[in-house]
């Protein structure tokens, strides 16, 4: 058996009058992610992870913010084709582990149905999937609630 492990990070800013899509869910905000697709920082913190574990390109390669076609794409649809192209080189996931870093809104009533609409397309049960949440404690750019953040560390196997 083979193991992998890959890193991902994201940052979008945050501003009113944008939804704030989070962890394939949208959140009721006052202010929302801005980004050329649904600007999900959850989903394409993951979807770097697991590209990085697999030793690709990062997200960006694969579905460029230039292009049209990813104009507020659904990143439930991105995460779904990172996951394609891992198991084309005959990767599975094992885990996922996440942390969302932001003020507002609250996420810990939010993160089961996040880990419901995520595990599926990750092809995992919700137990391999961590989704934690912390502030920045007012420190920031994500303390200022001008943006959001997340992390994620997936691990493969072959």
């Amino acid at each position: 058996m083979k193991l992998r492990v890959g890193l991902g990070y994201d940052v979008h800013q945050l501003a009113e009058g944008y939804p704030l899509y989070v962890g394939g869910i949208l959140l009721e905000s006052i202010k929302g992610a801005v980004g050329h697709s649904d600007a999900d920082v959850l989903l394409h913190a993951i979807c770097d992870a697991l590209l990085g574990a697999a030793g690709k390109k990062d997200i960006g390669f694969y579905f460029p913010n230039t292009a049209q076609e990813f104009k507020n794409i659904d990143s439930k649809i991105l995460l779904s084709k990172v996951v394609e192209i891992i198991e084309q080189d005959g990767w599975k996931i094992n885990n996922v582990d996440s942390t969302l870093i932001l003020e507002t809104p609250k996420i810990n009533p939010h993160i089961d149905t996040m880990k419901a609409v995520l595990a599926p397309i990750l092809k995992i049960d919700s137990s391999e999937l961590s989704i934690k949440a912390t502030t920045s404690e007012k420190l920031g750019f994500v303390g200022e609630e001008r943006g959001i953040q997340a992390h994620a560390v997936a691990l493969l196997i072959r």
